[in-house]
């Protein structure tokens, strides 16, 4: 059996946080981090660094908006960037997902839609965005080898992984559309793999910065881990690592920390 940890975490800006990156990459142990929202150019990715840490990058990143990477201290290969059969967004490709095998193990970074308003054209193109998603994703979840989606899917599964259902009427990531989406792509194979809170109830990963969203814990849980079925039987532990939301600047996501036994 190898023991790996695989993580994943919107860090909102690499360069922004690339200190608490760095320090935490060093302090948690983390084997596999699928990140999301880099927010540069591949070209002006902190690769060099990463690497005095041991850590490869497969990166999927093209400016100011979204970008995509995978770090791996055990391995990287079989990369590919970008979504096959991707719908586009105004005519061109969003730096969205990006996949790697890391040692016995394949993953999926990926930085969903966000959709903005139901009625706004990016809300549609999310929903036609996690089809081409489930599409490209089917073969590897029925599959013998552990395989996993991790990121920023921008929408809560369930009534109870936000804060209050109230305030999010009317809204995106809660409606029916988007969450059939997701039990969609998990009937290719995928289980949603949710980790435990450090403190209060649920494990939410995402607060806003704004009306003292973190203080008073007005949380998401949009960050997920879905597993194939050789996955999600090796997961030995799952936590968000809500430590790493504290602070002056820290990303407005928390990584969520997967433990494996493979």
């Amino acid at each position: 059996m190898w023991g790996m940890r695989i993580a994943t975490w919107n860090v909102n800006s690499i360069t922004a946080r690339l200190p608490r990156l760095l320090a935490w990459l060093e302090s948690s142990g983390t084997d596999v981090l699928c990140l999301q929202e880099a927010k540069v150019a591949e070209a002006q990715f902190p690769a060099e660094q990463l690497r005095e840490l041991g850590y490869e990058a497969a990166v999927h990143a093209t400016g100011r908006w979204n970008g995509v990477a995978v770090l791996s201290r055990v391995g990287l290969e079989d990369v590919v960037k970008g979504l096959p059969g991707d719908p586009g967004y105004d005519g061109s490709e969003e730096p969205r997902a990006v996949s790697a095998t890391c040692g016995p193990v394949r993953v999926w970074s990926v930085y969903v839609p966000n959709g903005r308003e139901v009625e706004h054209p990016h809300y549609a193109y999310k929903l036609q965005w996690l089809e081409a998603l489930k599409a490209a994703v089917a073969g590897d979840a029925a599959g013998d080898r552990p395989f996993a989606v991790l990121g920023d899917y921008n929408i809560a599964p369930t009534d109870d992984d936000v804060f209050d259902r109230a305030a999010f009427e009317g809204s995106t990531h809660v409606t029916a559309a988007e969450r059939a989406a997701l039990a969609s792509l998990r009937e290719t194979g995928l289980t949603d793999v949710v980790p435990r809170p450090l403190k209060y109830d649920h494990p939410f990963t995402y607060w806003d910065y704004r009306q003292l969203g973190f203080p008073k814990n007005r949380g998401m849980r949009i960050d997920l881990v879905y597993g194939n079925e050789p996955f999600a039987k090796a997961v030995t532990d799952s936590y968000v690592d809500r430590e790493e939301r504290k602070g002056k600047g820290a990303s407005d996501h928390a990584p969520v920390v997967v433990d494996l036994d493979v």
